[in-house]
């Protein structure tokens, strides 16, 4: 544990950080297995649904510095060429 002020400080917002990112990283997670798992399903109304909330939490994630553009930009042309083959 640090004894410098400052320092004390850093430990505690870097804490509320990783907490605030790991949750922002699960419900992107959760998002794309949802739309996967619609996939599965073969219901194409609730993939079409599942895919827009997913491809908003992809956009926000890198917003918010979770995910790199590229890795974004690759998900969702992955996601949508598999929507696309559910047609």
């Amino acid at each position: 544990m640090p004894n410098i002020k400052s320092s004390k400080k850093d430990v505690i917002s870097s804490k509320i950080a990783y907490e605030k990112n790991k949750a922002e990283k699960s419900a992107l997670k959760t998002a794309v297995k949802k739309f996967e798992a619609a996939l599965v399903e073969g219901n194409r109304a609730a993939a079409e649904a599942a895919h827009k909330e997913a491809v908003v939490k992809v956009d926000k994630a890198v917003n918010k510095g979770l995910l790199h553009k590229n890795t974004a930009a690759r998900k969702k042309s992955s996601m949508t060429l598999q929507l696309n083959k559910l047609a």
